[in-house]
């Protein structure tokens, strides 16, 4: 019997995707886990691998196909010892089947946000579904346990034993229904945090602006060109009305000097050991001013335990580590890849992480477990000269941390004006979570170990 792929759900938001590139041709045979092909989504390119065993025998959807709905049929493969042209003929008009996933309602957002600061990923409440049976997923001949990448995500978050969930998608592969199943039914445990949903409570529509036509009706014809909105632009606009219509910002600004913190990070990076490589000797690290606010603001969170939480209508999600969001620029928008366990990491450590995630945040590499959730951001414009910002709010976060420009400025030390190179921070606040008093015990923290960067080694 001709088995089925469909066009997988690579992220919580996806609804559709590009079919980017096929990785075999019709005929291959292919293996469980042999990558078949690359998706680009609206913040990263993935590659898909295989689930089942057999021989391509069509392939649908050409390489390059834009907006391909999930759950769609984009190739065939013939199962063992079938007959691969009969297989190819037998899926003309074999739909996806019916136990596949369908297409997922949300469970987290994605980044996106203005020049500054992206909004991330709002994770909202696990839909009701009838309990499963959890008598076992079917494994694979060497025990491993088959699900969709999403499922598996949801699985992981809420303490989820994929071996205990029974699977109804094709070849008993475990789906999002079913984990969501386990959860409601009880035939699993799960965490306690996955009773809550992350996030803000849903948004209101949003009031209508000027349509299409008005707008383009105010410029004189031919004095314009008209670009599309990619996927990812689509998502940054809806998110960001979602993120300033439903968090009550309010914002905090205080001034930190930074002269100890650059001497400090000169004598750290000129003591950074040499590495030998194929392109001469470098440095085994090279520490930005960017690396130590990060690493500061995950200890300002650590300090103020009560700052480092999450809101909910059911509870509020206090954290146990600061998992640091970073706004990085990419083509067509921003996606902020996360340092897990900041709090924990030497400099050199972040320092090298952000520069990983950085660069395959540029080349839409991120896995979407790199870039969801966190439990706080930095945004940082300084580079451009900025000198002091908002930043939106990234939900499911409480708190966003917008760095201006450093800069030599007046000050006055003992009565007398002295030169020192100033930085201006602004933290945004999610009312809900964090008053005003605890905000700026955490905008505080984070100024006591910019200025005394010594503290940030110990």
């Amino acid at each position: 019997m001709p088995i089925n792929i469909t066009m997988p759900a690579l992220s919580p938001t996806m609804e559709e995707g590009n079919l980017a590139k096929w990785l075999v041709k019709e005929g291959d045979k292919v293996s469980p886990g042999d990558v078949i092909a690359e998706i680009e989504t609206d913040k990263a390119t993935m590659e898909v691998e295989a689930v089942d065993e057999g021989t391509v025998a069509r392939l649908l959807v050409p390489a390059g196909t834009e907006g391909v709905k999930v759950n769609a049929l984009i190739a065939i493969l013939a199962g063992d010892g079938e007959d691969v042209a009969a297989a190819a003929k037998g899926g003309d008009a074999a739909p996806a089947k019916a136990d596949a996933p369908k297409a997922e309602a949300p469970v987290a957002a994605a980044p996106a946000a203005p020049a500054a600061a992206p909004v991330a990923a709002a994770p909202v409440a696990a839909s009701a579904a009838k309990p499963a049976a959890t008598n076992g997923a079917a494994p694979s001949g060497d025990g491993r346990t088959f699900a969709s990448p999403l499922a598996r995500r949801i699985a992981k978050d809420s303490g989820i034993d994929l071996s205990a969930v029974t699977g109804t998608g094709p070849h008993g592969r475990v789906v999002k229904a079913d984990v969501e199943a386990a959860i409601s039914g009880g035939g699993a445990k799960a965490a306690p945090a996955a009773k809550a949903p992350a996030g803000a409570p849903a948004a209101a529509p949003a009031a209508k602006g000027m349509s299409d036509e008005q707008v383009l009706k105010l410029f004189e014809e031919g004095s314009y060109e008209l670009i599309p909105h990619d996927n990812m632009r689509k998502t940054i606009a809806r998110r960001l009305v979602e993120a300033k219509s439903t968090i009550p910002h309010f914002y905090l600004t205080l001034d930190c000097e930074i002269d100890a913190l650059l001497a400090l990070r000169a004598q750290l990076n000129a003591a950074a050991p040499v590495r030998k490589t194929e392109k001469g000797d470098v440095p085994a690290y090279k520490l930005s001013v960017n690396d130590m606010i990060i690493k500061a603001m995950a200890l300002a969170l650590t300090a103020v335990p009560d700052a480092n939480v999450s809101w909910t209508d059911q509870a509020m999600v206090k954290h146990k580590h600061a998992d640091v969001g970073v706004a990085v620029s990419i083509p067509g928008g921003l996606i902020t890849p996360i340092i897990r366990q900041a709090d924990i990491k030497t400099l050199s450590v972040i320092s090298n992480e952000m520069k990983d995630l950085a660069g395959r945040a540029r080349n839409r590499k991120l896995k979407p477990e790199e870039y969801q959730g966190g439990t706080s951001a930095v945004s940082n414009l300084g580079m451009f000269g900025i000198k002091d910002f908002s930043a939106v709010i990234n939900p499911p976060h409480a708190t966003i941390l917008a760095v201006g420009a450093g800069e030599e400025r007046a000050v006055v030390k003992n009565g007398e004006i002295k030169i020192a190179n100033v930085m201006s921070v602004t933290l945004s606040t999610d009312h809900r979570a964090v008053d005003g008093a605890l905000g700026a015990e955490l905008l505080s923290a984070f100024k006591r170990f910019i200025e005394n960067p010594m503290g940030m080694l110990v």
